[in-house]
């Protein structure tokens, strides 16, 4: 089993935004800081949680009792994707391992033509973007890599496997609603000191 505490940290930091009332915009910068740090280093994930599967997983790693934030894996297996989507809340991106190519879609003025790519983001181990309505808030992201899975921690403004959001059709802009929910049933056991307190113990 990895050290978790990483992970642990970064939730109770977050947790210590969300207690603070803060606006986005502090989420998304001081946010950005706690992801950078967390994805900065790569020995605490824990193994269940890195399985790729048939489809693209989004496994949760901790959401806030209140739903005020969620923390969530996604594990991509060679050349999976996902459709053009939104999320309705702020969200940030944190590169943990692989390779990902993450592309904003832009809507027809119109809303009933076909959507155009926009920026481009290459993401790369301890990368962080930030997606919001308020900016830049529908994509596409696919794994860049054809040999080998890649890993990424995302971060949101609420519960967002429970949040009602829209796919797109980039042909036509057309949306349909949906809500994602998780590939996992049971989340890591942050709370667990146990076995660090046996170490101190020991030394």
């Amino acid at each position: 089993m990895p050290d978790i505490a990483p992970l642990r940290d970064f939730v109770q930091a977050m947790t210590r935004l969300a207690d603070a009332r803060a606006p986005e915009a502090r989420w998304l910068s001081e946010g950005r800081d706690l992801l950078a740090a967390l994805v900065a280093r790569d020995d605490w994930l824990p193994e269940e949680c890195a399985q790729h599967g048939p489809t693209y997983r989004q496994v949760l790693l901790h959401c806030d009792p209140l739903e005020r934030f969620s923390v969530v894996c996604f594990v991509w297996g060679p050349g999976q994707g996902t459709p053009v989507h939104d999320h309705t809340v702020w969200g940030l991106v944190g590169m943990l391992r692989g390779e990902e190519i993450s592309t904003e879609m832009l809507p027809d003025p119109s809303g009933e033509g076909p959507m155009r790519p926009g920026r481009v983001d290459r993401l790369r181990p301890g990368k962080v973007v930030a997606v919001s309505p308020s900016f830049s808030d529908i994509h596409t992201v696919r794994n860049a890599l054809a040999d080998r899975p890649s890993i990424s921690i995302h971060a949101y403004g609420a519960n967002i496997g429970a949040v009602t959001r829209s796919v797109f059709d980039p042909a036509t802009g057309r949306r349909s609603r949906f809500v994602s929910g998780y590939s996992n049933a049971f989340v890591p056991n942050l709370w667990d000191r146990s076995g660090e307190m046996t170490a101190q113990a020991a030394a």
